[in-house]
Order: structure tokens, then C-alpha cells, then sequence
């Protein structure tokens, strides 16, 4: 290992932000997805003048996003590996966590059994249990809920059990428990990445879920490159639901958000906190508020903001400082599907130290991603991924 250069890594996903292309698109049911090249076609371009000029436009064709003649950055792209495309297989992947099964998924609910078994523990009774849209089905059964005080239970095209329910009907620590007793019997065949409450407010005809949504999630099988470089002495600070997608694991701060916009300002003020180590935030609003609710406007309108606020990020860089962007998966607005795609997504990275211009090509996995992380902060690592940190920076000593 080279003596490492690099002060701080700040690693953002922008959760969603799929590039299409995915080689194994098929076999997912996703052939055609193309998150961020969608959008763009469909709203008659799209303006990111700033992610532009690192390189954006260089890896993949974007109406509106023209390639840079001269990039800012380095950029590329990934392909994903392990077996899924919800956001705990991406997240994991990309921290050096490759897994060769996926997790389970139930597109015609849960069996009476697993159901039966969590309503004598929790003490209730659920309406729903079938795959929807999360807005969808508390319009649909948000008025039984509150006459009934039975909680919702749904899932997705992901491996998720959610919980939803009426902050006025189930308080949010009972949701919380309930959501904990539901994580505590998803095991073995049924272990599910993620168990999420789903908290919601207002009248019927004018239901909105609630920011304080929480993410029990599975922990990682193994050590992730966040444990590693924690163990190594160095912080690992949390942005948004990172925390929760790795199930409290590898970090030695934490820094809740309810918004892209205060995940942005948090992401900055973690990286002018750290002495040295990695930042790692997740951007939800993309996926949850955009993806998942097939609104191309509302998700191009989103990436402008970010773009708006990208040089805020690179200014907030010190010398030996990385920016790295990616994302987990897709959710491709433009389809039928309100669920995650299986698509390729993009890398730019961007600091004083990093080689402008740098052409990183297309990486087997998002596994090299935790990889290059490791290096550049100097810490071993036994991810599979293979590092492309001499690519980005200059490790010689």
C-alpha cells in the first residue's frame, strides 16, 4: 500500500441515478430502462452544466448534457455484480460486499404464515400485504387504516416488508416497534434487506408520508471497506440513510437529513469536520420522491438542484480531498415500473488532486469503487474489487 495522499474521500449516490445499459438488463425485466438518458428525453433535455464539465455527457449520451472537451474530472461508469438492484445490494457492493445470492422478493405478498407469525407477536391485525406503491396504497387503504387503527404492510419489486401508518392512528415509536419485531422474523428464507416504517400524515384524498421513514436493514454477511477503514483508526461519517442500510455498522459518525437539499449542506459540513476518512452520503429524494412515483419532471428538476449546488462541494475541498459521484441502481420514471431498474451507473470524480480528464472506462463491479476508496485513504483492504485510485490520483511517494 502507497502512502496514502488523500485527506478525505467525500463518496455521494445520487440513489437511483441509473445510466441504462445494463448487460443483464434482461434478466431483470428492464431492458430499455435508461434512468438518466429517459428523463432527459422526455422533459427535452436536461441542464447540468456542472456535472457536465466533469465528464457526465463523456460516458454516456444525455440530451442536454453535452460531452466536455476538456473534463474537470475523472469519470466512467460500473456494472453491478451481485444479484439484485434495490439499494442495500448496490450500497453493499459498492463498500466491497459482492453477493452470490439475492435477497428474497414476494410479487404476490407475504405467506399467511410469516404474516400470521408477525401479527400474534406485534398484537395486531394488518390490512394490505401485496406489492404497491407506497403513495398508492395509503390512498387506497389509508382510510381503513384509520378507522381500524390496523397497520399497513406492503412490499415492493424490492426486498422490503413496509410498515405504513397514520402518525395520529400508530404513534412513530410504536411503528418503530413493530417494524423491529417485523425485522426480527425475517429470517433465513425470508431475510429481506430491508424492513421500512413508513409514516404518514393528513386527511383522506390528502395523505403524505412523513420524513422520519426508517430503514431497518439486515447487517453486511461480512466486514465492509466502512469497517475497515474504521478499524484503521480513520472516521467514516454517515449522510442520510447510509447509517441504515448497513445496519449501524463502520461508522464513527452519523448525520441524519430529510431532504437532498440538507443531505447536500450536511455532506459539507461532515467534510469540513473530518480529520481524516471517508464521508459517505445517499441523496434519496431521487429514488423516493421521483423514481418510485414515475415523475420525470419532478426527478429532472431534482438533478438541476444538485448540479446547482455541485460547485458548493467542490469548493468545500481541501487540497488532498476527493468528490467521487455514482449511484446504486436505477428507477427509470419513463417506464410502466415504479421500481428499481438493473442498469450501469456513472462515476465522476473531481478534487485539486485528481487527473482532469481521466478516462476510467467501464468497471466490472461497484466493488473497485470501495477498492479505490480503501487506497486512497491508505487502508488495506480484502474487498474483491480492483482499485482505480492510480488512475485518479498520484500515489506515488
Amino acid at each position: 500500500m502507497t502512502t496514502p495522499r488523500t485527506r478525505a474521500v467525500c463518496l455521494i449516490v445520487l440513489d437511483s441515478a441509473g445510466i441504462g445499459d445494463a448487460p443483464d438488463a434482461g434478466d431483470f425485466g428492464d431492458e430499455g430502462s435508461a434512468t438518466l438518458p429517459n428523463i432527459a428525453r422526455v422533459v427535452g433535455g436536461l441542464s447540468l452544466p456542472n456535472m457536465a464539465g466533469l465528464g457526465l455527457g463523456n460516458i454516456v449520451d444525455i440530451q442536454g448534457v453535452a460531452p466536455a472537451d476538456s473534463p474537470r474530472g475523472a469519470y466512467g461508469s460500473m456494472i453491478e455484480t451481485s444479484p439484485g438492484k434495490d439499494t442495500t445490494t448496490g450500497h453493499w457492493e459498492i463498500a466491497g460486499v459482492v453477493l452470490d445470492r439475492p435477497f428474497p422478493l414476494y410479487p404476490e405478498g407475504f405467506p399467511t404464515e410469516l404474516v400470521e407469525a408477525f401479527e400474534r407477536k406485534a398484537g395486531v391485525e394488518i390490512l394490505g400485504n401485496y406489492p404497491a406503491s407506497g403513495t398508492e396504497i395509503i390512498k387506497d387503504l389509508g382510510e381503513e387504516h384509520m378507522a381500524t387503527g390496523k397497520p399497513i404492510v406492503y412490499t415492493s419489486g424490492d426486498s422490503v416488508w413496509q410498515i405504513a401508518a397514520h402518525v395520529e392512528v400508530i404513534p412513530l415509536e410504536r411503528l418503530y416497534e413493530l417494524c423491529s419485531i417485523a425485522r426480527e422474523l425475517l429470517t433465513g428464507e425470508h431475510e429481506v434487506g430491508r424492513v421500512i416504517a413508513r409514516p404518514f400524515k393528513g386527511s383522506p384524498g390528502g395523505f403524505e408520508r412523513t420524513a422520519d421513514r426508517h430503514d431497518f436493514a439486515v447487517p453486511p454477511p461480512s466486514d465492509t471497506v466502512l469497517d475497515e477503514i474504521k478499524a484503521a483508526g480513520l472516521e467514516v461519517r454517515s449522510v442520510g440513510k447510509i447509517y441504515d442500510i448497513f445496519a449501524e455498522r463502520g461508522f464513527t459518525h452519523t448525520h441524519p437529513t430529510r431532504s437532498n437539499d440538507e443531505g447536500i449542506t450536511a455532506s459539507i459540513e461532515e467534510l469540513r469536520a473530518t480529520e481524516r476518512g471517508l464521508v459517505f452520503a445517499n441523496l434519496v429524494d431521487f429514488d423516493q420522491a421521483y423514481g418510485h412515483r414515475n415523475d420525470p419532471r419532478g426527478y429532472a428538476q431534482a438533478l438541476e438542484a444538485f448540479d446547482g449546488r455541485l460547485p458548493e462541494l467542490l469548493e468545500a475541498l481541501g487540497p488532498d480531498d476527493v468528490l467521487i459521484l455514482t449511484a446504486d441502481h436505477g428507477n427509470d420514471p419513463t417506464t410502466p415500473s415504479t421500481d428499481h431498474s438493473r442498469e450501469r451507473v456513472f462515476v465522476l470524480a473531481a478534487g485539486p488532486s485528481v487527473e482532469p480528464g481521466a478516462d476510467l472506462g467501464e468497471r466490472a463491479s461497484f466493488s473497485e469503487l470501495g477498492a479505490t476508496v480503501a487506497e486512497l485513504l491508505g487502508v488495506e483492504t480484502s474487498t474483491p474489487g480492483r482499485s482505480f485510485a492510480s488512475d485518479l490520483v498520484d500515489l506515488r511517494d
